[in-house]
């Protein structure tokens, strides 16, 4: 039953600009209120809850004590909001607080008294910026003299129905891609969906209540503190305890598991899942992954800031990091995802996003340093050199496939990642940055500098100006040169060696009597670098040399101990560098992001051979509505990447790529080989990628099942294999892969002799 506000008069007082109210109890109220600045509009808050000069009289929601009650089926939310508000003195005469329009206020309520309110309707349309929200306005009683707080119970309903939509650009749906949605197949309530009064700065605590049908389970930030089954319904209650910048509440047919996780600060948390039924058997393998990083960044970053850490299954494709809980889509859940770049990184947005905050108007630092930290750093902290190595190559390849000179944008201009150029600027790009950061100040520097910023920005904002500001701290050293170079400036260096030689010298090391001139290369705009040199020496042994290069073009001078063969520079991928485009290895990722894509499909019968090419490529046309899609029958274009569908006894189009690969490949019709290891049977096949004759910057790949069967196991997940040059699997699993050439040859040279 609606809640109904109670009739009155309106009246004008003289020499008094608000409306008052008369109520038919007679009671009189004048309306003076206090307007919410808009922090993206006036400037940023202020480390410690201070606000910018423009916003500083603005009012405030210090927490919320939420009753919610949602109808899954029929898509309803009915809530009760009692909130505790401070006003400023000084302040404007109006409070205002915004909501999402579905949603209709039928009461605002003070000390029992009913208020008048106003509503604003939406300036826009969507969610671009949030003048797509209405705007809510509710009178006090009195002008503001001096601070206070005030209570006020708001009570609304309304229909939340917006079902997720799928992104072209990314494998899950963003936050800003549903509006909210309360369904039978899940409930979803984020900060995007303003499913509560919020106003803007404000970080409260909550008390929530929900209530729910029967076999559904909620959850949201905090501890869940009680939990009812009565008459056909469930009803929860949960703490909220920690400063909450947007509130998320989830909902579904949960199976529960729990275990008790003993934190180093002696504290014990509660670590969860909450998995549909089909998935509840992996519930130990996530509790177990859960625990294990939680003890891993607990001593690296400080203690765990919050009171439990669940996995909660999504009924849409997602991998979202909330104050205290994961949500993963269900798709992502079945395929184990407790590695550190999947469970890991949410983990590490306990403490990095989701406890210190991001000052999202000044760029969006959070992901990069949460990479860093998991997708990257995991491997150093297990002792795997070598995949760390890797990982710094791929965040080098993935700024060189997915940015193209030209197109770039600084890293403090990165907000959220909406597309693969995003993810490479403003994830890869800038965990290298941290990287770099690292190497310049020492571990004894960064690492206490890391843990300074979670526990002095905790609970409120920081931007890229403050991680300056503490890392020059913990330094003691000047750093604006680093984050203007790497923060502030679109792109990367380009860097070669021009020319490497040896000369003999009085000068020159004792025991080779040899010295070194390198010839260092910097397209464009130089940058300030520090570049590990290291020279091969005859006799096997190799000599290591650090080096620092701020010119465009630079020849340093070095001692050698004996005769240098050859020279590599930056071996490991240290440093922040663009690779060229037409240096790369082939790889199924230059076809996807090349300017001219083919799809090359078999013309040849029966169905059942190419149903998995055909049903592939129906696929890939629907993501690539402006790729051209011919027949092997039809001649190749003159320009761009081909992606050829079907071996040899299928598709003629696989004949070229015996003209591109050489004698490293042979496709045959029952079989093929590369680099003389020869794979047969019916559960093999095979993704190959190989540069295109005549065309450096284009590729053509070839994916080669020796059965149908064989070939639909990978077309299904063909696009998460974009990162090497062949790829053989076998059932659909992955069996060797490697690359034909080296990133890493621009920067190898042989070196002159005397």
């Amino acid at each position: 039953m609606p809640w109904s506000q109670p009739p009155d008069i309106q009246v004008r007082v003289p020499g008094i600009s608000p409306t008052v109210r008369v109520l038919r109890n007679g009671m009189a109220q004048a309306s003076l209120m206090i307007v919410a600045a808009l922090l993206l509009a006036d400037g940023p808050a202020l480390a410690g809850g201070a606000t910018a000069e423009g916003a500083a009289r603005s009012a405030e929601i210090l927490h919320h004590e939420l009753s919610v009650e949602l109808a899954p089926e029929q898509h309803r939310l009915r809530a009760t909001d009692r909130m505790t508000v401070t006003v400023p003195a000084g302040a404007q005469p109006s409070l205002s607080w915004s909501l999402n329009p579905a949603l209709r206020v039928t009461a605002v309520m003070h000390e029992g008294r009913p208020l008048r309110w106003d509503v604003q309707p939406p300036a826009g349309s969507g969610q671009a910026g949030r003048d797509w929200l209405r705007q809510v306005t509710v009178p006090l009683a009195a002008p503001v003299a001096e601070q206070r707080e005030l209570k006020l119970e708001v009570r609304y309903e309304g229909l939340l129905d917006d079902p997720p939509r799928e992104s072209r650009q990314l494998r899950f749906v963003t936050p800003s891609e549903t509006e909210g949605h309360i369904g039978g197949e899940g409930v979803y309530l984020s900060g995007e969906t303003h499913w509560y009064p919020d106003i803007e700065g404000s970080l409260p605590t909550f008390a929530v209540r929900v209530t729910l049908p029967e076999g559904w389970s909620a959850v949201t930030h905090g501890l869940q503190v009680a939990r009812r089954v009565q008459n056909g319904h469930v009803a929860e209650e949960w703490d909220v305890a920690a400063k909450t910048e947007a509130l998320s509440l989830v909902a579904n047919r949960f199976v529960q598991a729990h275990r008790e996780w003993k934190a180093p600060d002696g504290r014990t948390v509660d670590v969860a899942t909450y998995l549909f039924p089909e998935e509840a058997q992996l519930a130990e393998e996530y509790l177990d992954a859960t625990v294990r990083y939680l003890d891993a960044y607990s001593c690296l970053l400080g203690p765990y800031p919050f009171p439990k850490f669940a996995v909660v299954e999504n009924f849409f494709a997602s991998g979202l990091g909330m104050p205290s809980f994961t949500l993963l889509g269900s798709g992502v859940v079945k395929r184990h995802y407790v590695q550190p770049y999947a469970l890991g990184h949410e983990i590490v947005h306990s403490w990095i996003g989701n406890w210190v905050l991001n000052r999202r108007e000044q760029g969006n630092w959070v992901e990069g340093l949460t990479t860093y930290l998991a997708n990257y750093y995991y491997d150093e902290l297990t002792g795997k050199p070598d995949q760390a190595r890797d990982q710094r190559r791929l965040m080098l390849l993935s700024y060189a496939v997915y940015v193209r000179p030209g197109e770039d944008y600084p890293v403090a201009a990165f907000r959220q990642k909406t597309d693969q150029k995003d993810n490479a600027i403003g994830y890869q790009k800038t965990a290298m940055i941290f990287h770099q950061l690292r190497r310049e100040l020492g571990e004894t520097v960064f690492w206490p500098a890391i843990r300074r910023l979670v526990a002095g920005y905790g609970g409120t904002y920081a931007g890229w100006a403050d991680l300056e500001q503490v890392f020059a701290a913990a330094s003691g050293k000047d750093l604006r040169w680093f984050f203007a170079q790497w923060v502030e400036r679109p792109g990367a260096p380009l860097v070669t060696i021009a020319a490497a030689r040896t000369d003999r010298s009085s000068a020159a090391d004792p025991e080779s009597g040899l010295r070194l001139a390198v010839q260092i290369v910097q397209r464009g705009e130089p940058y300030r670098l520090h570049l590990r040199l290291v020279a091969d020496l005859a006799g096997g042994r190799t000599h290591e040399t650090r080096l620092e290069v701020s010119a465009a073009e630079q020849i340093l001078s070095l001692s050698v101990p004996g005769a240098p063969t050859r020279l590599r520079l930056d071996p490991d991928f240290d440093t922040f560098r663009r690779l060229p485009r037409e240096q790369l290895p082939p790889m199924l990722n230059l076809y996807v992001t090349d300017r001219n894509r083919t799809l090359v499909l078999p013309a040849a019968e029966p169905a059942t051979e190419t149903a998995p090419y055909r049903e592939l490529g129906r696929q890939v046309a629907a993501r690539e509505p402006a790729m051209t899609q011919i027949t092997d029958r039809d001649p190749a274009p003159a320009e761009g990447s081909l992606l050829i569908l079907g071996g040899p006894a299928l598709n003629e189009g696989a004949a070229l790529m015996r003209q591109a690969c050489g004698e490293r490949v042979r496709l045959e019709r029952d079989r093929f080989t590369l680099d003389g290891a020869a794979y047969e049977g019916p559960e093999m096949a095979l993704l190959l990628s190989c540069r295109r004759p005549g065309h450096p910057g284009s590729v053509m790949v070839l994916l080669y099942g020796l059965s149908p069967q064989a070939a639909a196991k990978v077309a299904r997940l063909l696009f998460f294999y974009g990162w090497q040059s062949y790829v053989v699997f076998r059932d659909g699993t992955v069996v060797t892969r490697g690359d034909f050439s080296s990133a890493q040859d621009e920067l190898e040279v042989s070196v002159e002799m005397p």
